[in-house]
């Protein structure tokens, strides 16, 4: 049996990763499960497949989640620490990270220095660390299977080619709800309209991600570390139906691209068998019945994120986990309906300009990224104040 740990049990990708267990409960043993805030349903969690370790996020929930799984042999633990300690516990083979943000990074971390495989789904820890993160998984000898579909994509298209025959990767992008619009439309855009997704149904800040695109950004700079891609051979094109989930070009010119339906449920279960693949029940992709499919160029007009991800990602240093802290804290503000759609992407530039005057180092320690996270997000939000 596979035991894993899930971080992010409550969010979008953990209850998919649930509904793939549930599908082989012979093959998985679930040693843990942590989640941030949630505790209603994690507490819900542990009562149906009886982990012997959670863990809250939220330090002011641990007392909540202990009376919510009272009577349960559970051990449970809180804060940053505890994900920490769930990532690291020595039974657990396979951690798969699925929290959101640059919280995963210290997890996602002590479970590659414990020698544990990591499927990541977890956007940020590469964004933001990649250079740390990267060289320590070779160090250890320890495999990243990327979740994420366009990753997870790709990475089946690399599968047994050498980089000399790859001339380039191309990430898909659906353009959101917003693909349609003129730039001056976004300045009236709600809420509720950059969560209504065309395709996929994820989490609500990674779904006004895809609708700044910002997501695809984050996904540029993190092909740069799981690939060893540089980025002038990293391209991004919209493809609305989201069937295509990514390509690689060869060098002779060829197209190798990775289908499938807009389900999550087939990158996570790839993420938690690799090598191997299982048969499941989960519905498949019929050809027949997606009738066209379309491919258009970006509009970098109408999503700034692509231009700035790239930048973020060729200065390197800290500016990429300024680009991504920046964009968690203004995008948290548009969810509280604090903030228009527009400024997501024009605090964010402000504030990687202004990271350029500070003395960050061009080769970051951890602590100097998670510094200049924290920074970042302050200097977000005290911009957002001038401009409100």
């Amino acid at each position: 049996m596979i035991k894993l740990a899930i971080l992010g049990s409550t969010g979008s990708i953990g209850q998919q990763a649930l509904e793939v267990i549930n599908q082989f409960p012979e093959k998985f043993e679930l040693v843990a499960l942590a989640a941030g805030q949630n505790i209603e349903l994690l507490a819900e969690q542990v009562r149906q497949y009886r982990p012997k370790y959670v863990a809250v996020g939220d330090e002011k929930r641990y007392s909540d989640l202990v009376e919510s799984v009272k009577g349960l042999d559970v051990q449970v633990m809180a804060g940053l620490s505890g994900l920490i300690e769930i990532a690291t516990i020595t039974e657990v083979e396979l951690l798969l990270t699925a929290v959101v943000g640059a919280v995963g990074i210290e997890p996602t971390l002590a479970a590659i220095r414990s020698k544990k495989r990591v499927a990541l789904a977890n956007k940020e820890t590469l964004v933001a660390a990649g250079s740390i993160v990267i060289p320590e998984a070779k160090k250890h000898g320890v495999a990243i299977i990327p979740v994420d579909s366009e990753h997870s994509a790709i990475f089946q298209c690399l599968e047994g080619r050498e980089p000399s025959q790859v001339n380039k990767i191309i990430l898909t992008a659906s353009g959101g709800p917003f693909l349609r619009f003129k730039v001056e439309k976004l300045e009236n855009v709600t809420v509720a309209q950059a969560l209504k997704h065309p395709n996929w149904n994820m989490g609500g800040k990674i779904t006004i991600d895809s609708a700044t695109m910002f997501n695809k950004g984050l996904e540029i700079i993190e092909a740069h570390w799981l690939f060893d891609m540089e980025y002038d051979k990293i391209d991004v094109v919209i493809h609305p139906e989201s069937i295509v989930h990514s390509l690689v070009e060869l060098v002779d010119g060829s197209l190798i691209a990775q289908l499938g339906l807009c389900d999550m449920k087939l990158p996570i279960q790839l993420g938690l068998t690799y090598p191997e693949r299982w048969s499941s029940s989960f519905p498949k992709l019929d050809l027949t019945k997606a009738k066209q499919l379309n491919f258009l160029e970006v509009d970098t007009n109408l999503f700034p994120a692509i231009s700035l991800a790239y930048k973020a990602g060729r200065t390197g240093g800290c500016l990429p986990a300024i680009f991504n802290a920046a964009n968690e804290a203004v995008v948290a503000e548009f969810l509280r309906g604090k903030i228009k759609f527009t400024q997501i992407s024009s605090i964010v530039a402000e504030v990687m300009g202004y990271s350029l005057k500070e003395n960050f180092s061009k080769v970051p320690s951890l602590e100097e990224i998670l510094r200049a996270d924290q920074w970042a997000r302050k200097a977000a939000l005290q911009l957002l104040a001038q401009n409100c």
